[in-house]
């Protein structure tokens, strides 16, 4: 079996577009390989190419990636980071971090994910797909990893491009272009010569999509046209079950008892306000009309644990990893309670509790979002 980089399935009409009018906007969400904070991962190369190759439009970007976050949590932060801030074209990548996550939930939130930036016909998605040691045995018997293959459906279901960068840089070493830790010397995360490698590949299928972008404006207007129609309908679902219809709860409308406030969060950019306790044994509680729910935190070692019951049911006690990696804070982690239930109104209860484990060292509680799945 060849595999393959590039997969050009339709084109980027609306960027093409954009890139006419002067003006357009770039989005990018994934995990610590996507996000802009190291300056040097692959978004850079891809962001400078498309600046110098169109100088007369201002490039605009909204690079939402977060590191250690997934596609569930991308599902509830696709309107803030990336619909709401007009993105026209929008990079996806998490075929590495949904890796540990079971196929069926993580095929959820990744086609709700993509139905949501779809939904408008307004902008266009483009799927990458870095890579982790635990792909190599596929790649190597030249198979494709589940975790990409699964993208791989989503993108042929909905006519989308995909990039497998992974696969780029995988090649770039078995010919003698690059040493292995040139590129991943941590087994998961690129140096600047692994990002470079990365964003090369993106540069050659923008330039395949791309090419004559500044065309006569009638036919700039006609694609996008054609575009919008086709994204005004959108085709069913692969699981009806996807994450396409999810909202947030407001803080302010959760009950509690005990030592609670709701405080603006200036320590992490993408989180907004959080409510937040220190105190063992405060309660909160709130009911939502759904099927499914995900609550994110400002998450470490200094986080405490709480046990909780859904519909009155039994109590469980949270019990959440702590890997060597984090802080005492500043994980946006997403914690996941099932989608499957019976729609209609449920209620969640939670008691803050200390977890009284030698790798929990404090007792701050900070809920940053209520996300409710219809």
């Amino acid at each position: 079996m060849t595999l393959q980089i590039w997969k050009h399935r339709g084109s980027l009409n609306h960027t093409r577009a954009k890139i006419r009018e002067g003006r357009l906007t770039v989005g990018f969400i994934g995990g610590s390989i996507t996000d802009a904070r190291p300056r040097h991962n692959w978004p850079e190369p891809v962001i400078g190419w498309l600046a110098e190759q169109f100088p007369d439009t201002r490039i605009s970007v909204e690079n939402a990636a977060i590191g250690a976050t997934g596609s569930d949590l991308a599902a509830f932060r696709a309107k803030r980071d990336l619909i709401d801030r007009g993105c026209d074209l929008v990079f996806v990548e998490y075929a590495v971090n949904d890796e540990g996550t079971p196929s069926e939930q993580r095929g959820r939130s990744r086609e709700g994910l993509i139905r949501q930036l779809l939904a408008s016909g307004r902008r266009d998605v483009v799927l990458v797909y870095t890579y982790s040691s635990g792909m190599y045995e596929a790649m190597a018997s030249g198979s494709v990893p589940e975790t990409v293959a699964e993208f791989e459906r989503l993108a042929d279901h909905y006519g989308i491009g995909s990039v497998w960068m992974g696969l780029h840089a995988f090649e770039e070493v078995k010919r003698g272009l690059m040493r292995y830790e040139e590129w991943l010397p941590d087994g998961l995360h690129p140096t600047s010569r692994g990002s470079l490698s990365y964003g090369k590949s993106v540069i050659h299928y923008l330039r395949q999509e791309l090419e004559g972008a500044l065309m006569d404006a009638s036919d700039a207007y006609a694609h996008e046209a054609s575009n919008l129609a086709r994204g005004s309908e959108l085709p069913p679902p692969l699981d009806p079950k996807c994450w396409d219809d999810v909202f947030e709860l407001p803080l302010e409308s959760i009950r509690t008892s005990g030592a609670w406030t709701i405080r603006r969060w200036p320590y992490y950019e993408w989180i907004d306000r959080v409510l937040e306790t220190a105190a063992i044994g405060a309660r909160l509680s709130f009911e939502f009309d759904g099927r499914g729910l995900a609550l994110g935190f400002d998450f470490g070692k200094a986080s405490a644990e709480f046990r909780y019951r859904i519909d009155g049911g039994e109590w469980q006690t949270e019990k959440r990893e702590r890997p060597d990696w984090v802080s005492a804070d500043g994980w946006y982690r997403l914690s996941y309670y099932g989608d499957d239930w019976k729609p209609g109104i449920h209620r969640f209860e939670a008691e803050v509790i200390h977890g009284n484990r030698p790798d929990c060292s404090g007792t701050n509680f900070r809920l940053a979002k209520v996300g409710v799945i219809r």
